[in-house]
Protein backbone atom coordinates (compact mmCIF):
# COMPACT_ATOMS: atom_id res chain seq x y z
CA UNK A 1 0.00 0.00 0.00
CA UNK A 2 1.09 3.60 -0.79
CA UNK A 3 2.26 6.58 1.41
CA UNK A 4 -0.64 8.32 -0.03
CA UNK A 5 -3.43 5.34 0.23
CA UNK A 6 -2.18 4.64 4.29
CA UNK A 7 -3.12 8.42 4.70
CA UNK A 8 -6.65 8.24 3.18
CA UNK A 9 -7.21 4.72 4.98
CA UNK A 10 -6.16 6.96 8.14
CA UNK A 11 -7.41 9.44 7.91
CA UNK A 12 -11.42 7.90 7.09
CA UNK A 13 -11.15 5.57 9.83
CA UNK A 14 -10.40 8.76 11.98
CA UNK A 15 -13.45 10.38 10.34
CA UNK A 16 -15.51 7.38 11.51
CA UNK A 17 -13.98 7.05 14.57
CA UNK A 18 -14.54 10.66 15.58
CA UNK A 19 -18.61 10.08 14.36
CA UNK A 20 -18.99 6.86 17.04
CA UNK A 21 -17.72 9.55 19.73
CA UNK A 22 -20.63 11.76 18.48
CA UNK A 23 -22.80 9.22 18.67
CA UNK A 24 -21.61 8.25 22.48
CA UNK A 25 -21.99 11.67 23.35
CA UNK A 26 -25.10 12.32 21.80
CA UNK A 27 -26.59 9.15 23.66
CA UNK A 28 -25.73 10.47 26.75
CA UNK A 29 -26.70 14.45 26.37
CA UNK A 30 -29.94 13.79 24.51
CA UNK A 31 -31.96 11.60 27.52
CA UNK A 32 -30.88 14.29 29.79
CA UNK A 33 -32.27 17.42 27.66
CA UNK A 34 -35.43 15.85 26.67
CA UNK A 35 -36.30 14.71 30.21
CA UNK A 36 -35.46 18.02 31.35
CA UNK A 37 -37.64 19.60 28.66
CA UNK A 38 -40.59 16.43 29.24
CA UNK A 39 -40.53 17.40 33.20
CA UNK A 40 -41.22 20.93 32.79
CA UNK A 41 -40.97 24.74 32.43
CA UNK A 42 -38.52 24.53 36.04
CA UNK A 43 -36.46 21.88 34.79
CA UNK A 44 -35.92 23.43 31.14
CA UNK A 45 -34.76 26.58 32.92
CA UNK A 46 -32.59 25.29 35.23
CA UNK A 47 -31.01 23.08 32.37
CA UNK A 48 -30.47 26.05 30.19
CA UNK A 49 -28.92 28.08 33.83
CA UNK A 50 -26.32 25.40 33.58
CA UNK A 51 -26.06 25.51 30.53
CA UNK A 52 -25.72 29.38 30.53
CA UNK A 53 -23.06 29.28 32.70
CA UNK A 54 -20.64 26.58 31.07
CA UNK A 55 -21.10 28.30 27.48
CA UNK A 56 -20.31 31.53 29.11
CA UNK A 57 -17.36 30.45 30.68
CA UNK A 58 -15.99 29.20 27.64
CA UNK A 59 -16.33 32.20 25.48
CA UNK A 60 -14.61 34.29 28.02
CA UNK A 61 -11.77 31.41 27.48
CA UNK A 62 -12.49 31.95 23.51
CA UNK A 63 -11.82 35.79 23.43
CA UNK A 64 -8.50 35.22 25.43
CA UNK A 65 -9.65 36.96 29.46
CA UNK A 66 -9.52 34.64 31.94
CA UNK A 67 -12.99 33.44 33.57
CA UNK A 68 -12.02 34.29 37.40
CA UNK A 69 -10.89 37.73 36.62
CA UNK A 70 -12.32 41.04 35.74
CA UNK A 71 -13.75 41.54 33.01
CA UNK A 72 -13.93 37.84 32.35
CA UNK A 73 -15.65 37.00 35.22
CA UNK A 74 -18.66 39.78 34.53
CA UNK A 75 -19.96 37.67 31.08
CA UNK A 76 -21.05 34.75 33.15
CA UNK A 77 -22.36 37.00 35.92
CA UNK A 78 -24.41 39.34 33.92
CA UNK A 79 -25.64 36.41 31.51
CA UNK A 80 -27.21 34.47 34.65
CA UNK A 81 -28.89 37.80 35.87
CA UNK A 82 -30.13 39.25 32.70
CA UNK A 83 -31.66 35.85 32.07
CA UNK A 84 -32.81 34.99 35.66
CA UNK A 85 -34.54 38.12 35.96
CA UNK A 86 -36.28 37.65 32.55
CA UNK A 87 -37.58 34.48 33.12
CA UNK A 88 -39.05 35.73 36.83
CA UNK A 89 -41.48 36.93 33.65
CA UNK A 90 -39.41 40.74 33.60
CA UNK A 91 -38.46 39.98 30.17
CA UNK A 92 -37.84 43.53 29.58
CA UNK A 93 -35.89 44.18 32.07
CA UNK A 94 -33.76 41.51 31.67
CA UNK A 95 -32.83 42.25 28.46
CA UNK A 96 -31.76 45.53 29.61
CA UNK A 97 -29.47 44.10 32.32
CA UNK A 98 -28.06 42.02 29.41
CA UNK A 99 -27.55 44.93 27.23
CA UNK A 100 -25.83 47.28 29.78
CA UNK A 101 -23.75 44.11 31.19
CA UNK A 102 -22.43 43.90 27.50
CA UNK A 103 -21.21 47.33 27.42
CA UNK A 104 -20.15 47.60 31.06
CA UNK A 105 -17.48 44.41 29.93
CA UNK A 106 -16.77 46.81 26.80
CA UNK A 107 -16.12 49.65 28.34
CA UNK A 108 -14.42 48.88 31.50
CA UNK A 109 -12.72 45.94 30.16
CA UNK A 110 -11.26 47.70 26.89
CA UNK A 111 -7.61 47.59 28.16
CA UNK A 112 -8.34 42.92 27.95
CA UNK A 113 -7.73 41.36 24.65
CA UNK A 114 -11.14 41.69 22.37
CA UNK A 115 -13.51 43.46 24.18
CA UNK A 116 -16.33 43.80 21.80
CA UNK A 117 -16.41 40.58 21.22
CA UNK A 118 -16.37 39.78 25.25
CA UNK A 119 -19.13 41.81 26.05
CA UNK A 120 -20.90 40.97 23.12
CA UNK A 121 -21.37 37.75 24.38
CA UNK A 122 -23.17 38.31 27.24
CA UNK A 123 -26.22 40.05 25.10
CA UNK A 124 -25.72 37.62 22.33
CA UNK A 125 -25.90 34.49 24.80
CA UNK A 126 -28.14 35.85 27.27
CA UNK A 127 -30.73 36.06 24.78
CA UNK A 128 -30.21 32.96 22.73
CA UNK A 129 -30.57 30.98 26.44
CA UNK A 130 -33.72 33.22 27.30
CA UNK A 131 -35.60 32.74 23.93
CA UNK A 132 -34.89 28.73 24.73
CA UNK A 133 -37.03 29.03 28.13
CA UNK A 134 -39.47 31.65 26.72
CA UNK A 135 -40.40 28.82 23.84
CA UNK A 136 -40.98 26.40 26.65
CA UNK A 137 -42.96 28.42 29.07
CA UNK A 138 -46.02 28.50 26.43
CA UNK A 139 -48.36 25.77 28.47
CA UNK A 140 -49.72 24.83 25.18
CA UNK A 141 -47.24 24.26 23.16
CA UNK A 142 -44.08 24.83 25.07
CA UNK A 143 -42.68 21.14 24.81
CA UNK A 144 -43.89 20.73 21.00
CA UNK A 145 -42.58 23.69 19.88
CA UNK A 146 -38.79 23.24 21.25
CA UNK A 147 -38.49 19.81 20.17
CA UNK A 148 -39.24 20.95 16.76
CA UNK A 149 -36.85 22.87 17.27
CA UNK A 150 -34.25 21.24 18.63
CA UNK A 151 -34.81 17.70 16.83
CA UNK A 152 -34.70 19.83 13.54
CA UNK A 153 -31.06 21.23 15.02
CA UNK A 154 -29.73 17.94 15.33
CA UNK A 155 -31.21 16.66 12.10
CA UNK A 156 -29.48 18.95 10.30
CA UNK A 157 -26.40 18.48 11.96
CA UNK A 158 -26.34 14.39 11.24
CA UNK A 159 -27.55 15.45 7.43
CA UNK A 160 -24.70 17.84 7.06
CA UNK A 161 -22.06 15.84 8.86
CA UNK A 162 -22.92 12.49 6.63
CA UNK A 163 -23.25 14.14 3.47
CA UNK A 164 -20.07 16.08 3.78
CA UNK A 165 -18.46 12.95 4.59
CA UNK A 166 -20.11 10.63 2.18
CA UNK A 167 -20.40 13.15 -0.66
CA UNK A 168 -17.77 15.60 0.33
CA UNK A 169 -17.05 18.35 -3.25
CA UNK A 170 -16.53 22.26 -2.82
CA UNK A 171 -16.43 24.07 -0.07
CA UNK A 172 -18.64 25.80 1.51
CA UNK A 173 -16.71 28.72 3.95
CA UNK A 174 -13.01 27.22 3.31
CA UNK A 175 -11.62 30.90 4.53
CA UNK A 176 -13.79 30.13 7.96
CA UNK A 177 -14.11 26.37 7.81
CA UNK A 178 -12.30 24.17 5.81
CA UNK A 179 -14.24 20.93 6.30
CA UNK A 180 -17.86 22.22 5.71
CA UNK A 181 -18.83 21.64 1.84
CA UNK A 182 -22.03 22.53 0.18
CA UNK A 183 -23.25 19.18 -0.14
CA UNK A 184 -23.06 19.22 3.81
CA UNK A 185 -25.38 22.10 3.70
CA UNK A 186 -27.46 20.83 1.24
CA UNK A 187 -28.00 17.38 3.25
CA UNK A 188 -28.35 19.19 6.43
CA UNK A 189 -31.25 21.04 5.02
CA UNK A 190 -32.62 17.92 3.45
CA UNK A 191 -32.54 16.15 6.72
CA UNK A 192 -34.29 19.16 8.92
CA UNK A 193 -36.65 19.34 6.43
CA UNK A 194 -37.81 15.42 6.00
CA UNK A 195 -36.96 15.07 9.88
CA UNK A 196 -39.56 18.17 10.28
CA UNK A 197 -42.48 17.28 8.69
CA UNK A 198 -42.23 13.61 10.10
CA UNK A 199 -41.98 15.12 13.56
CA UNK A 200 -44.54 17.37 12.86
CA UNK A 201 -48.24 15.41 13.46
CA UNK A 202 -46.46 13.60 16.17
CA UNK A 203 -45.82 16.55 18.18
CA UNK A 204 -49.34 18.67 18.08
CA UNK A 205 -52.09 18.13 15.84
CA UNK A 206 -53.22 20.24 12.80
CA UNK A 207 -51.21 20.60 9.34
CA UNK A 208 -47.71 19.83 9.05
CA UNK A 209 -46.79 20.96 5.49
CA UNK A 210 -45.86 24.33 7.11
CA UNK A 211 -42.99 22.46 9.20
CA UNK A 212 -40.76 21.99 5.67
CA UNK A 213 -40.34 25.85 5.50
CA UNK A 214 -39.78 26.05 8.63
CA UNK A 215 -37.09 23.11 9.38
CA UNK A 216 -35.86 24.78 6.61
CA UNK A 217 -35.58 27.80 8.21
CA UNK A 218 -34.34 26.06 11.58
CA UNK A 219 -31.50 24.54 9.29
CA UNK A 220 -30.01 27.37 7.28
CA UNK A 221 -29.98 29.93 10.78
CA UNK A 222 -28.16 27.26 12.81
CA UNK A 223 -25.77 26.28 9.94
CA UNK A 224 -25.17 29.42 9.86
CA UNK A 225 -24.12 30.09 13.66
CA UNK A 226 -21.97 27.31 13.28
CA UNK A 227 -20.06 29.31 10.69
CA UNK A 228 -20.23 31.96 13.10
CA UNK A 229 -18.65 30.60 15.80
CA UNK A 230 -15.92 28.61 13.08
CA UNK A 231 -14.83 32.49 12.45
CA UNK A 232 -14.71 33.23 15.88
CA UNK A 233 -12.52 30.17 16.48
CA UNK A 234 -10.41 30.61 13.45
CA UNK A 235 -9.87 34.55 14.29
CA UNK A 236 -8.47 34.01 17.97
CA UNK A 237 -6.32 30.56 16.95
CA UNK A 238 -8.33 27.97 18.94
CA UNK A 239 -9.78 24.30 17.18
CA UNK A 240 -12.37 24.29 20.41
CA UNK A 241 -13.90 26.05 22.43
CA UNK A 242 -13.80 23.70 25.22
CA UNK A 243 -13.09 19.85 25.69
CA UNK A 244 -15.84 19.42 27.97
CA UNK A 245 -17.93 16.87 25.22
CA UNK A 246 -16.17 13.94 23.18
CA UNK A 247 -15.88 14.32 19.84
CA UNK A 248 -17.88 17.65 20.15
CA UNK A 249 -15.55 19.84 22.01
CA UNK A 250 -17.00 22.35 24.42
CA UNK A 251 -20.59 23.05 25.01
CA UNK A 252 -20.39 26.29 22.69
CA UNK A 253 -19.38 23.72 19.62
CA UNK A 254 -22.62 21.87 20.21
CA UNK A 255 -25.08 24.28 20.67
CA UNK A 256 -23.76 27.07 18.64
CA UNK A 257 -26.39 26.44 15.50
CA UNK A 258 -29.24 25.97 18.38
CA UNK A 259 -28.20 29.42 19.92
CA UNK A 260 -28.88 30.82 16.89
CA UNK A 261 -32.03 29.13 15.53
CA UNK A 262 -34.03 29.86 19.30
CA UNK A 263 -34.20 33.56 18.52
CA UNK A 264 -35.83 32.96 15.03
CA UNK A 265 -38.13 30.43 16.34
CA UNK A 266 -38.90 32.49 18.91
CA UNK A 267 -39.71 35.49 16.95
CA UNK A 268 -42.09 33.12 14.64
CA UNK A 269 -44.05 31.68 17.87
CA UNK A 270 -44.11 35.50 18.72
CA UNK A 271 -45.97 36.28 15.40
CA UNK A 272 -47.93 33.43 15.75
CA UNK A 273 -49.37 33.83 19.55
CA UNK A 274 -49.16 32.03 22.17
CA UNK A 275 -50.66 28.60 21.96
CA UNK A 276 -49.92 27.80 18.08
CA UNK A 277 -47.50 25.48 16.75
CA UNK A 278 -44.59 27.62 14.73
CA UNK A 279 -45.02 25.48 11.97
CA UNK A 280 -48.79 26.11 11.61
Amino acid sequence: MTGRAMNAASSSSGKWRDLRLRLLSAAVMAPLALACLYEGRLFWAVLMGIAALGISVEWVRLCGAKERAWPGSGVPLFTLLGGGIAVAHHVITGLIVLLIGGALIVWLGRAARHPLTLGAGVPYLGACLLTLIWLRYDPVVGRANVLFLVISVWASDIGAYLAGRLIGGPKLAPSISPGKTWSGAVGGVVAAMGTGLAIAPMLHSGPAIGALWVACLIAVVSQGGDLLESGLKRRFGVKDSGTLIPGHGGLLDRLDGLLTAAPVVAVLAALLGRGVAVWQ
